[in-house]
């Protein structure tokens, strides 16, 4: 029978836990200790191959120092469907920038900006670097139709 693929909710709520995880330097192993778990266990709700239940959110939030709330935070509005999500929000994106060494660097940095106006800009920086990469990219496919 074949496998049924995790739920987006579930990957990105996954994704969140890995993400607050590493921010506070916390390993798989220390976390699943502190939770009376294996470290594997939190590899799967990390992945959003196994589903967290309530009481166990709750206790990882706690363990992480997080309200529930946390880790819903920007979750697109789904109805189980990964086709609900923007292609540059998919879960699985989302998950493996968190793991990628570049978002390691970025957050530890931007982690230690204390101005909420610094941050603010830097922000809206990426975000328009993002956009302008957008236009970029639209314009050479555009460009490249035209020459076949």
């Amino acid at each position: 029978m074949p496998r049924k693929a995790p739920n987006p909710t579930d990957q990105y709520v996954g994704s969140r836990v890995r993400l607050r995880r590493q921010h506070l330097g916390i390993s798989q192993e220390k976390l699943a200790t502190g939770l009376d778990l294996s470290f594997q266990q939190i590899q799967k709700y990390e992945k959003g191959t196994n589903r967290m239940g309530a009481s166990r959110l709750q206790e990882i939030a706690n363990v992480l120092k997080v309200p529930v709330t946390y880790f819903f935070e920007g979750t697109p509005n789904v109805r189980g469907s990964s086709a609900s999500f923007p292609e540059h929000m998919s879960p699985a994106l989302v998950s493996e920038f968190i793991g990628s060494s570049e978002c390691q660097v970025l957050a530890r940095a931007f982690s230690r900006i204390k101005s909420p106006r610094v941050r603010r800009g830097i922000a809206t920086l990426v975000e328009q670097i993002a956009i302008d990469a957008e236009g970029e990219a639209s314009t050479d496919k555009q460009r490249s139709v035209r020459r076949k």
